[in-house]
């Protein structure tokens, strides 16, 4: 195994203090193009991911010659004060690249590498700082209550009709026929809402800070989630979508049989490549 280095950080962010972990890429591959990548985690959830998912990650793009950054926003992991949610942590980001960028000063472009609302919550940050060349983006996370409703019809209800196992359970009497009716009605009720709280609903911001990035953004997406069926169901559905994902910007690949942590090993390992070949040619 290739070996590379691992360095804890506390650095400091609106009065908190913040935990990170510098992995330093592996002397015999270190690029020329002075590339870091900074994971974004949103939340709730800390700097080791799902099944330590973003320390394999992080080690894994080391040992292919990129330095990686992953940290604990306020309030998660070993970070002090309390989380603001994915939407409000631009401080937080800023903060994690410029201390990744003290520690590794040979760096001169920052790609931002986030999951679910962690992506979403790059695509706010991205635009806002020129440091930032590039975004890998994993299942980004645009659920709204109408979003999750439709998919749940789209993609659950209408899949689980075509398995044996459902009209088995239906004709031996384990089926509970009257909750999953019940089910079913709350969830056709939500997905005819239009209505939303918020002024600008989550996938138009996403959407706003994505287009308003000018670098170059990988999209990966797992054919075994429902975060990005619900992605995909948003793109499929706005002309915007579909001219923005079709544009020379954005490079996408689906893994089909991946989940949405990537908690195959195989998946995990392919997640890591596409990662680091992506950044090779960008």
């Amino acid at each position: 195994m290739d070996q590379h280095t691992e360095k804890p950080v506390v650095f400091s962010c609106a009065g908190e203090s913040l935990a990170g972990i510098v992995h330093c890429a592996a002397d015999q591959y270190k690029t020329e193009d002075k590339i870091g990548v900074v994971i974004v985690v949103g939340g709730p959830q800390y700097r080791a991911g799902s099944h330590r998912q973003f320390v394999l990650l992080a080690r894994g793009l080391a040992r292919n010659g990129l330095p990686v950054f992953r940290f604990d926003c306020r309030g998660m992991g070993d970070s002090s004060g309390e989380f603001p949610g994915f939407e409000a942590i631009n401080d937080d980001i800023e903060a994690a690249i410029s201390i990744f960028m003290i520690e590794q000063p040979q760096l001169e472009r920052i790609i931002l590498w986030g999951l679910c609302d962690g992506a979403s919550a790059a695509c706010f940050y991205a635009h806002q700082d020129k440091r930032v060349s590039g975004l890998v983006l994993a299942n980004p996370w645009v659920r709204t209550e109408q979003s999750e409703a439709q998919a749940y019809i789209k993609h659950y209800y209408l899949k689980h009709l075509r398995k044996w196992q459902l009209w088995h359970k239906l004709f031996s009497g384990q089926f509970d026929f009257r909750a999953s009716l019940a089910s079913l009605k709350n969830n056709l009720m939500k997905a005819k809402n239009n209505k939303s709280p918020v002024s600008e609903p989550l996938p138009e911001r996403v959407f706003n800070g994505l287009s308003a990035f000018t670098g170059k953004a990988l999209l990966i997406l797992s054919g075994n989630d429902l975060t990005a069926a619900e992605f995909m169901d948003t793109v499929n559905t706005s002309s915007k979508w579909r001219k923005l994902l079709g544009s020379d910007q954005i490079e996408r690949v689906d893994l089909k049989r991946a989940d949405h942590t990537f908690s195959c090993k195989q998946d995990m390992e392919m997640s890591i490549k596409i990662t680091a070949d992506w950044l090779v040619a960008e």
